[in-house]
């Protein structure tokens, strides 16, 4: 396979030649929202002037709309690697899905039951799930990470688990710390032990493969505006657990999956704008499936986000008062996705975005919905992390400039 072009891959994005009074624009937001290439701006305007339609009729439109809804759930079918179309969900966002689902789980649950949730996640996993267990008297166990190596200790599920566990609900990886968990064998455990397993994969979609065939999880959910897609949420389940999982809707929707769950009437514009996102993925890859080539392309992909990767956590490194939050290994850094949180002595988060702000550098700070992660860490009262979200079209020099934008920060204060 050739190397990967990122100067081709920059080309497909119309965004990234935008420069405001002729400065580059450096986008470093990605853990909140990535860019979109041609595909999805295209497969948006087509979705709107072409298909724009209610589903169920027997007209051009209402057909035509038919046949990309059915389309756009093979594709997130094909990029889980589903074994069916019908275990996929579309949504508003992961957010949104997941207080839908914990509502409709909630039916499974009884008073004393107990549920683990995890102090690496965004709060997307962790406040339904609390909600939920304050609604109906659930007991909640927490799964803690070490604070030092910004890892989950071998024991950190058994440590909690029991036998009235019936739900552990965790992030594949921090959108705070970079971390990827070992979320296969964690799964594992908990359904050992009887539980639901639901993974917020939003971080770890777009650096990394989803197999949910092989993954051994119930649920997984992701956001598309976070891998160069619109804001849409895809959530996965598994087929026999949707099934007999209770659904809130509306009298006249059916029980067949995945209409069960899907309220309303969807964006079918924003799904139009996946199925792009994901046309767009497949030509990084090799194989003669959609699935193969999806696959094949998040390896090559994340061979090159850890070159840049590492290249900006050896740079930070030499800042002196700078703490990496997260892993900093040059030899860990497929544990990690490329988004890269620090703090600096003396520095607030917050002055540090506004400086890089000032440099066109777009970067975010504050807790950025990873609550249980900063509180854990012990700051929350301190403003946070900076956070540094790489993402497969970003650039060595792009890396280099928020660099040489630090120190000139650190001198002028």
């Amino acid at each position: 396979m050739t190397a990967f072009d990122v100067a081709s891959c920059r080309a497909q994005f119309p965004a990234l030649s935008i420069a405001d009074g002729g400065r580059p624009r450096v986008y470093f937001d990605n853990p909140a929202g990535t860019q979109v290439p041609r595909q999805v701006i295209d497969r948006t305007v087509e979705c709107l002037t072409t298909k724009n339609a209610n589903l169920g009729g027997y007209f051009t439109t209402t057909v035509e709309a038919g046949k990309l809804v059915d389309l756009a759930h093979q594709a997130c079918a094909d990029f889980y690697n589903a074994a069916s179309a019908s275990e996929i969900v579309f949504g508003q966002n992961m957010t949104t899905l997941t207080l839908h689902m914990s509502r409709c789980l909630g039916k499974r649950f009884r008073p004393g039951d107990e549920i683990v949730l995890s102090r690496m996640d965004h709060d997307a996993n962790v406040a339904p799930w609390l909600l939920l267990a304050e609604d109906l008297g659930l007991v909640v166990r927490w799964m803690d990470f070490d604070t030092e190596t910004y890892e989950f200790p071998d024991d950190a599920l058994t440590r909690v688990l029991s036998d009235r566990t019936r739900l552990l609900a965790m992030g594949m990886a921090s959108n705070c710390t970079g971390t990827v968990s070992d979320v296969k064998r964690l799964a594992a455990e908990a359904r050992a032990a009887g539980a639901l397993v639901y993974l917020d994969g939003v971080q770890y979609a777009p650096h990394y493969a989803i197999d949910v065939q092989d993954l051994g999880a119930d649920f997984v959910v992701s956001s598309a505006y976070k891998w160069f897609g619109p804001h849409q949420g895809i959530l996965w389940g598994r087929e026999a657990v949707l099934k007999e999982t209770y659904g809130y809707k509306v009298r006249p929707a059916g029980e067949e999956l995945p209409s069960k769950f899907e309220t309303g009437t969807l964006s079918h514009e924003g799904m139009a704008g996946t199925l792009g996102a994901i046309e767009y993925l497949e030509q990084f890859g090799q194989g003669d499936t959609r699935a193969k080539r999806i696959a094949s392309a998040w390896g090559r992909l994340a061979e090159y986000e850890h070159r840049i990767t590492l290249r900006l956590i050896e740079g930070l490194k030499g800042f002196k008062g700078l703490t990496i939050r997260g892993i900093a290994s040059a030899n860990a850094m497929h544990r990690r996705v490329p988004t890269v949180s620090f703090t600096l002595e003396g520095h607030h988060p917050q002055a540090l975005a506004k400086g890089f702000a000032r440099d066109n550098i777009f970067v975010w700070s504050g807790h950025n919905y990873a609550v249980e992660p900063v509180a854990r860490m012990g700051l929350m009262d301190k403003g946070g992390v900076l956070r540094v979200g790489l993402a497969h079209y970003n650039t060595e020099a792009e890396v280099d400039a928020l660099l040489s934008s630090l120190t000139r920060q650190i001198r002028s204060a």
